[in-house]
Parts: structure tokens; C-alpha cells; sequence
């Protein structure tokens, strides 16, 4: 049993589901019997991903393929064993390719959430998180670059949408025949570290160019959709443009 086997099955249609992890999301899309499987939580949600599968009547053997939004801990950290176990295509961006081989590391550090932890919520979160599995080098060599230019072959056609800051590689997939943007870290909508649920950045401290990320908006407010599935809080119902305008004016509620 894996050390964070909790997690919530969150149907938002007959084909896509957000699971919450807790702390951190990922997403399954079906198409008859194959998944599209976005993003995996930590190392200690290696067993819950797999059952999140199978409650929705699916086997890990089933996913064509793993998507990245980026190579943080919280949303790479179950994907090694995944991949082992299975033979599962992993794929992301070409830089955060890289990133998730650990070439170059642009993550929050242990020193950043020290001086950080006199804030409220930041001590509960970072004991929730090192029971998570968050401590230590943690690597995702099977990550390859996409295998082609626009819509992937996947279930749901999801089409990456390069969305950099959260780090350098950062990637959202619009996924337009079901109304869903999967938003990853670019733009949340609620964390532990904060007070509210809605449309907001993450805190200042887990980007790496938080001026940068807050510029990608402008690369998902124009696209098609009605949902806005984010890499940590809950479903938003309403569109990319509103998810924007409503982040940039909480933008100021968030350290």
C-alpha cells in the first residue's frame, strides 16, 4: 500500500474524471477502452492512481499513453513505477523532457518552504507532504518528447498548449471535442496554502517565473472550452477567459 492511498473520484462527464489526490490532482480520459491518463501525484499515490483506474472500470494496462504538464514532485512522482510496471509512453514537452530527467531542477526547495513556514497552513502542508513521498531526488527517465505537432492520438485528442513559467516546460492540454482545459499548475484553483477556492496562481514561492506564468494566461484565454480541470483544487465550471480574469484578480490574495 502506497503512504497516501487516499484519493476522491470526481466525474465531470461520462469520459473525464479529476481525481483528487488530497493535495494534488490527475485526470483520466476514456475513449472505449483506452485512457489518456494527465499527471500523477506523488510517490505515495502510486497505489491510489492505479485504483482510480480500476474504480472506473479500466486497467492500468489500459492507458495509451501518460501526459505531463510538468515534472514537479506532486504531479511526476508515482509516473516512474507506472511506466516501469506497464511499458506506458510518457510524454511532455521537449524542455521539461529534460526537466523531468533531471537535467536541471526548477522546484520549490527545502530552504524555500523554511522561510516560508511561519506563514498559516504551511507547517501542516509540508508534514502532509513529506509523508507524501516528497523528500528526495525524484526522476521521470521514461518522459519523451510529444510525437507529433498539434492533437495527440490519444483518448480525448488532447492538443498541448505551451504554457511556461511554473517552470520552463510547463504544458496545459485543451482537450476541445470535450469542453476541458486541463490547466496543471499554470492556473489552480485552490491549495492548501491558501484560503479560498477560484481561479489564482499558486504561491509565489512554487514558480519559477511567476511573472512569465501569469503571461502564459494570455495562451489559454482564448481557447474553447467550459470546464477548467487545474492540478490542484476543485472542477471550475465556466471559460479559460473567465478563469483568467477571476486569477488575475485574486492574484492578490496569493503570497
Amino acid at each position: 500500500m502506497s503512504r497516501t492511498a487516499h484519493y476522491r473520484l470526481v466525474p465531470v462527464s461520462d469520459r473525464v474524471h479529476l481525481v483528487d489526490g488530497g493535495s494534488v490532482n490527475w485526470v483520466l480520459v476514456s475513449e472505449g477502452g483506452s485512457l489518456t491518463l494527465i499527471d500523477g501525484g506523488y510517490p505515495g499515490h502510486a497505489d491510489a492512481v492505479e485504483a482510480s483506474i480500476r474504480e472506473i472500470g479500466r486497467r492500468p494496462e489500459d492507458v495509451a499513453a501518460v501526459l505531463v504538464t510538468h515534472a514537479h514532485v506532486d504531479h511526476i512522482g508515482s509516473l516512474d513505477r507506472f511506466a516501469a510496471r506497464y511499458g506506458t509512453p510518457v510524454h511532455t514537452g521537449t524542455t521539461e523532457a529534460d526537466h523531468a530527467h533531471r537535467d536541471f531542477l526548477e522546484q520549490a526547495t527545502p530552504r524555500d518552504v523554511v522561510s516560508n513556514a511561519w506563514r498559516p497552513r504551511v507547517l501542516p502542508w509540508a508534514l502532509h507532504i513529506v509523508r507524501a513521498g516528497a523528500l528526495g531526488e525524484h526522476r521521470l527517465d521514461a518522459a519523451t518528447p510529444f510525437p507529433a505537432e498539434g492533437a495527440l492520438d490519444l483518448p480525448g485528442r488532447p492538443v498541448p498548449v505551451a504554457a511556461p513559467g511554473h517552470t520552463s516546460g510547463h504544458t496545459c492540454y485543451h482537450l476541445p471535442e470535450l469542453g476541458v482545459l486541463v490547466s496543471g499548475d499554470a492556473l489552480v484553483t485552490g491549495h492548501p496554502l491558501t484560503s479560498f477556492d477560484g481561479p489564482q496562481p499558486l504561491v509565489s514561492m512554487f514558480h519559477h517565473d511567476r511573472a512569465r506564468m501569469t503571461r502564459s494566461w494570455e495562451s489559454l484565454a482564448p481557447l474553447e472550452a467550459d470546464t477548467l480541470l487545474p492540478g490542484h483544487g476543485p472542477v471550475w465550471r465556466g471559460s479559460p477567459r473567465e478563469a483568467v480574469e477571476q486569477a488575475r484578480a485574486n492574484s492578490s490574495r496569493v503570497w
